[in-house]
């Protein structure tokens, strides 16, 4: 059974954490190691999309009679739940739009 990297390591966040408790916040456009916000979710993306592709092709290896039915059941386990986090995260994203749109200006 194989570990899926996270999209940050713990060595960015340390130093993320690091520099907010000196107080050296980053600016929206200064590069923080990680590549920004929308690198971290292409990472994000990668790995969700890469997680359905591992549980596809369990799925059909199975199919095949080849598979071990214990990493087919954990890998369509860890797409579902992936599957859901991306999900809820798309929720909040759009609930968060809808609240700005409503803001007097």
């Amino acid at each position: 059974m194989s570990v899926i990297p996270p999209a940050i390591s713990p060595a960015m966040g340390a130093s993320a954490y690091a520099q907010v408790a000196r107080g050296a916040v980053p600016s929206a456009g200064q590069d923080t190691g990680g590549g920004g916000f929308s690198s971290a979710l292409g990472r994000a993306l990668e790995g969700a999309i890469d997680t359905g592709h591992k549980a596809d092709s369990e799925a059909m290896r199975a199919i095949a009679g080849g598979g071990n039915l214990t990493d087919v059941v954990t890998a369509l386990s860890h797409a579902e739940l992936t599957l859901q986090t991306a999900t809820v995260i798309r929720d909040r994203v759009v609930q968060a739009y809808q609240d700005i749109m409503k803001m007097p200006i």
